[in-house]
């Protein structure tokens, strides 16, 4: 693949969806058309974001444009970091093992359960009386 082309992919999170575009540029972030530090005010979501580019070498030399949607922060957070280490993998393949290494390119498959009939919740139980 050219290396002045945007590479696109996908990444999933819960019920969260991001759609992730890098292009060779100077490190600038676009998430739903808002600044990383905008979007994301917590520290710990943007470290898990940018955990793709730190471990391919590439931090500061692509710019990152997201569109997400659905769920909540953390899930649309992972959902970018498993779109944003895709998309590396996709430019370079010798990067795969360090991210493989890293737990990156593991989608997290876990889910909200549903709720069941004749309980509160999916799992809990109404209070058992015996007399």
């Amino acid at each position: 693949m050219a290396s002045n082309q945007p590479i696109q992919a996908v990444g999933r999170r819960k019920t969260s969806v991001a759609r992730v575009v890098l292009r060779p540029g100077r490190g600038l972030w676009s998430i739903n058309g808002r600044e990383l530090d905008d979007y994301f005010p917590r520290p710990a979501h943007r470290m898990r974001i940018e955990d793709p580019l730190r471990v391919a070498g590439s931090e500061g030399s692509l710019d990152v444009s997201v569109r997400v949607r659905g769920g909540g922060l953390t899930g649309q957070a992972d959902a970018i970091r498993l779109g944003i280490a895709r998309a590396l993998v996709a430019q370079d393949e010798d990067v795969r093992s360090s991210m493989r290494e890293g737990g990156l390119l593991t989608r997290d498959a876990r889910k909200v359960e549903r709720k069941k009939p004749g309980r509160p919740k999916a799992r809990k139980r109404f209070q058992f009386s015996k007399r």
